[in-house]
C-alpha cells in the first residue's frame, strides 16, 4: 500500500513511517522539511499522487485555542481536499482521549479536526490515544524556570508512541472503521510522579512546584477525564520501562 504520513518526522510520525516500511508499505512523509506545508497546502497535490491511505499525526505545540483550531482546520481541510483530488481511499487521524470534556486549547483543535474528518468525503478512521511517554520530558523542558519545574495537577495513562504508531498502521491496513477503541497506557499515573522519575533518571536537581491550571482543560487534567474508559485498548510499556529503554539505547 502507498501511505502518506502527515507529520512523518514528529514524535509518533517517525514511528509510523518506520513501522509501515517494516511491513512492506511504500511510505511518503509529509512535513515542511520535505517540502509540504499542510497549513497552506503547498506541495500536497504532488505528494499525494497515487497514495491510497493518509495517516495524519501532524500537530502543533500550543495552549491557544485559536491557534489550535486554525491549524487543525486548515491542515485537515487541505489534506482532505488534496486527498479527494488524488483519489485517496482512506483517511486515518490520531486524536486525544477525553477531549469532549476539555473543549479548549489543543483539545478544541482536535475536536475540529475530528469533525472535518467525519464530513470530509473520504472514508475514515479516528484513533484517540492518551499522552505519550515523551510528553513528560517535553513538559519538564517547557515548564522549567531555573531550579524549578512547574507541574500541572494531572492524572494520565501514558502510552508508548511506538505502540500508538503500530495501532495507526493496523488501522490503515484494516480499512475505514470510523471511531475505533481508544488507546491508553497500562497504568494510571500522576504527572508529578512521572516528572519526579524523569528528573531522577536524568539527574536534574529541580524542585517540583504544583501548578493549578484554570478552565476546562485544567479541570479535565485534575479529575481524570482524560483517562480511557473501560473497554479501551491498553498498551504494554510503562513509563518507567520506557525510561529504562531510552537509557539503554
Amino acid at each position: 500500500m502507498r501511505i502518506a504520513v502527515a507529520g512523518g518526522t514528529g514524535t509518533v510520525g517517525r514511528h509510523v513511517v518506520a513501522i509501515a516500511k517494516e511491513r512492506g508499505h511504500e511510505v511518503i512523509s509529509l512535513s515542511r522539511a520535505e517540502g509540504v506545508d499542510l497549513v497552506t497546502g503547498r506541495g500536497l497535490d504532488q505528494a499525494l499522487q497515487d497514495v491510497e491511505t493518509v495517516i495524519d499525526v501532524a500537530g502543533i505545540g500550543t495552549m491557544s485555542t485559536k491557534k489550535a483550531v486554525d491549524f487543525f482546520t486548515n491542515a485537515t481541510q487541505n489534506l482532505l481536499a488534496a486527498g479527494k483530488k488524488a483519489g485517496v481511499k482512506h483517511h486515518v487521524a490520531l486524536s486525544i482521549v477525553g477531549i469532549d470534556n476539555a473543549n479548549s486549547g489543543l483539545y478544541a483543535g482536535k475536536l475540529v479536526q475530528e469533525d472535518e474528518v467525519r464530513h470530509g468525503g473520504i472514508p475514515w478512521t479516528i484513533l484517540r490515544s492518551t499522552q505519550f511517554h515523551e510528553f513528560v520530558p517535553m513538559s519538564v523542558k517547557a515548564t522549567s524556570l531555573g531550579p524549578l519545574v512547574f507541574v500541572p495537577t494531572m492524572f494520565t495513562r501514558p502510552v508508548a508512541a511506538r505502540e500508538v504508531a503500530a495501532a495507526l498502521v493496523d488501522a490503515a491496513e484494516a480499512g475505514p472503521k470510523g471511531r475505533i477503541p481508544d488507546l491508553g497506557g497500562p497504568r494510571t499515573e500522576r504527572l508529578k510522579d512521572l516528572v519526579a522519575a524523569c528528573l531522577a533518571r536524568t539527574r536534574q536537581k529541580k524542585r517540583i512546584v504544583p501548578l493549578h491550571v484554570p478552565g476546562p482543560m485544567g479541570k479535565a487534567w485534575r479529575n481524570g477525564a482524560l483517562i480511557p474508559a473501560p473497554g479501551s485498548a491498553v498498551g504494554r510499556q510503562t513509563f518507567l520501562e520506557w525510561l529504562e529503554a531510552i537509557d539503554a539505547a
